[in-house]
């Protein structure tokens, strides 16, 4: 029982209580709201989550004003609480009326610049906003080449609470880029660094790239993808320590790339550090890892390649709030390298908010986030969410903000997306001694802000015509598979092969990740062929001559372990293809096969062997049809003119039903001075194209065909031209060889 004395004090402590909670917490009873002209009073309430009767405390009053401040309506907010009434008085922003671009003729420009600045019309006029957005029309015309463009900006008052902004704009004249160059000890040729990096050289025929463009964006590009190459094959401490770009006579700019390689580092140890919460067994599979990388050249792929696999261990296993980092220890030319696996702590998400989206759609961000709403919260989950929407390439730029939640497992993440351009426009051309070839590919990454790509792309070349329109969805239904769809109009005329034809063909497929490195498509395809033979074909030939209607499906795997898919210096890709009919007018089951293996013998030496197979065999009585049948390109078997192998029925290279080809290729060191920026190198060539199913009585030409010599890329004044000499070791009497090939081909 509680004595007099106990119950005296309980009674004074509840009193201090009351009183203490009395004295910073209060019933709210009404609301005034003064100042307000545009808002209204319910609006306001809204956005500021304010209820009558409910309890009010100095907390609960910062987070009303935190909110009402993130509206952007106001530019003076003051609340107090008078007598149970809550008082807020406001003073409003103006309103911006109408924002006028002067000195911009282009509407698509100016379109995009008023997309992208933070003032907008029929919004609140927040002074500190106006500078950076003159920063952002800088940027914009820096991204055009307009280095040296003039914003001014002046403010008419049309009354107190509305302002027209007229922006006045002197562009000036582009700069070019006029040459790149790269000094230091840089190690690996200038005809290599200049397929990474992104800039090119201004061209009189280079209309549409805006590579040649000078900006600052361009050039940290350049620097990032120089950084990245050279420590993928070893390079970790390489440096790019300084840029130059000097402005020639013409106002263009000369830009000098400087590199110190450094040394190459080779792996010598990979261990494992893991929180003794976890069961360090659930990581012992790592080893077969790690055993790949060691004793090999240091590449931040590889290490990309084992966290995956820890990510993979975690998720088998089903752990959670499980965090990891890299430790690299550098020695003189070796590096150990340390995982730490460890327990983070136990925080949920509670509310991730998408800011920064004024085109893309909110539902395209959120199905590329790892993290979800409700789950536990990891500093690795969120860097892989950012990486995913980074790699869509529809950002400039992604970042993230963490803050804490309501409670204190709670965090709230901001998720601030910078959109940028997603259409482009690039063409080619290339002229050489099999004819000249042009091709025109109109881009959109970002259709109707949905996320889905569509691509226009039309090409002829001296036999064909093409037209194709393709629509891709990367991340069908948000299921991490791409779903694409087709429609295309091909017209060819082969007069070596004997006929012409005319081919109408729409489809549907899908392709996604199975396992680790393994790679499926599934495809579903419907065609028109309307074939003519020449008047010249033999009567056989003549009877190929037909309309034929496909129904197809195709199915296909594909392996890939390369180090990287860009310029790869060491692994394999392996890959399986079958396409069968389902309803055809001539059914034909067709395979393919092919693998490449690259391996890298030094800085410049990087060998590749390649094999490829590929048959077409009819069903029952029915025969290959003339247009499907194979060939070899130029690529696969050199020193022969394409088309010009295998069975021949009259005068016409009629192709076969099976193909393959076997193909050596190595860079050669040094060959010639870096300053002819020449590349050379050298190949063996296999290849065999043989079987004729339409006529039992013409020979199937079943030989291997050989061919050794060297090809040499010169990047000319008038774009990249490659010559290839090339000697017959071993042909068929009907085939028709070439020693020398050239081809000119340019970007514009």
């Amino acid at each position: 029982m509680l004595n007099k004395k106990n119950f005296i004090t309980i009674y004074l402590l509840s009193f201090l209580f009351l009183f203490n909670f009395n004295s910073y917490a209060k019933i709210v009873e009404n609301v005034i709201i003064n100042g307000n002209s545009r808002v209204s009073d319910q609006t306001i309430l809204l956005y500021g989550k304010i209820d009558i009767k409910q309890n009010l405390d100095e907390e609960k009053i910062n987070v009303i004003l935190n909110n009402l401040n993130a509206t952007d309506f106001f530019e003076d907010i003051k609340i107090e609480i008078k007598n149970s009434v809550l008082v807020i008085n406001l003073k409003e922003y103006p309103v911006v009326n109408q924002i006028i671009l002067k000195g911009e003729p282009s509407k698509k420009i100016a379109k995009e610049i008023k997309k992208n600045l933070k003032l907008k019309e029929r919004n609140s006029f927040i002074k500190s906003y106006l500078s950076s957005d003159i920063e952002i029309i800088k940027e914009i015309y820096s991204s055009l080449g307009y280095n040296f463009a003039s914003i001014e900006t002046k403010i008419n008052k049309v009354d107190n609470n509305n302002f027209d902004l007229l922006i006045e704009i002197i562009r000036g004249k582009k700069t070019k880029i006029s040459s790149i160059n790269f000094i230091g000890d840089k190690k690996l040729k200038d005809r290599k660094l200049r397929d990474i990096i992104a800039s090119e050289e201004d061209k009189f025929w280079k209309v549409i790239s805006r590579n040649t463009n000078f900006n600052q964006s361009l050039i940290d590009l350049d620097i990032r993808l120089l950084t990245n190459y050279y420590k993928s094959i070893g390079y970790y401490d390489v440096v790019i320590n300084s840029k130059t770009a000097e402005i020639n006579n013409e106002n263009n700019i000369n830009l000098t790339y400087s590199i110190e390689a450094g040394t190459r580092f080779t792996v010598d140890k990979i261990t494992t550090n893991v929180d003794p919460v976890f069961d360090n067994k659930l990581f012992f599979p790592l080893k077969k890892s790690y055993d790949k990388v060691i004793g090999e050249y240091y590449s931040p792929f590889a290490i990309k390649k084992i966290l995956e696999d820890i990510d993979k261990i975690i998720e088998n296993n089903s752990l959670q709030f499980v965090e990891h980092n890299v430790e690299e220890d550098v020695k003189d030319k070796t590096i150990s390298i340390q995982f730490n696996i460890y327990e983070g702590e136990r925080q949920l998400v509670e509310r991730i908010n998408i800011k920064g989206n004024n085109i893309t759609d909110e539902s395209v961000i959120r199905g590329e986030l790892i993290l979800d709403e409700g789950d536990p919260f990891t500093n690795l989950g969120l860097d892989k969410s950012i990486a995913k929407l980074k790699s869509r390439r529809i950002f400039k730029d992604v970042t993230s903000v963490v803050t804490p939640g309501s409670e204190s497992n709670l965090k709230v993440i901001d998720i601030n997306v910078s959109e940028m351009p997603t259409g482009e426009i690039s063409a080619g051309a290339g002229i050489g001694t099999n004819g000249g070839s042009f091709e025109l590919r109109i881009s959109e990454n970002n259709w109707l802000g949905e996320g889905k790509k569509l691509d226009f792309i039309l090409a002829t070349d001296s036999e064909s015509l093409t037209g194709k329109i393709n629509y891709t969805d990367p991340n069908y239904n948000f299921m991490g598979n791409s779903i694409n769809y087709f429609i295309a109009n091909s017209s060819n005329d082969k007069p070596d092969q004997g006929y012409e034809n005319t081919i109408y063909s729409t489809g549907v497929n899908t392709s996604f990740e199975q396992y680790r490195n393994i790679f499926t498509n599934l495809g579903l395809s419907a065609s028109y062929d309307d074939l003519r033979t020449v008047s010249s074909a033999s009567e056989s030939l003549k009877k190929q001559s037909g309309e034929f209607s496909e129904l197809a499906g195709n199915y296909g795997f594909m392996y890939d372990n390369r180090n990287r898919a860009f310029m790869p210096t060491s692994g394999s890709i392996i890959s399986f293809n079958q396409n069968l009919p389902i309803i055809a007018d001539r059914q034909a089951i067709e395979n393919t096969f092919n693998a490449t293996k690259y391996k890298s013998f030094s800085d410049d030496v990087v060998g590749a062997s390649k094999f490829y197979i590929s048959t077409i065999n009819g069903i029952g009585d029915d025969d290959v049809r003339l247009s499907r049948r194979k060939n070899l390109s130029s690529r696969k078997l050199r020193g022969f003119e394409r088309g010009k192998v295998g069975p021949i029925d009259g005068n016409d290279h009629i192709g076969g039903n099976y193909t393959a080809a076997l193909n050596f290729e190595a860079s050669l060191p040094n060959l010639l001075p870096e300053t002819t920026k020449t590349d050379i190198n050298l190949f063996l060539d296999f290849a065999n194209v043989w079987g004729v199913d339409y006529d039992s009585s013409i020979d199937d030409s079943n030989k291997i065909r050989s061919s050794t010599g060297i090809a040499a890329n010169w990047l000319s004044p008038v774009g990249p031209l490659s010559f290839t000499f090339a000697t017959n070791l071993t042909k068929a009497n009907t085939d028709t060889t070439e020693f020398f090939n050239f081809n000119l081909g340019t970007t514009f």
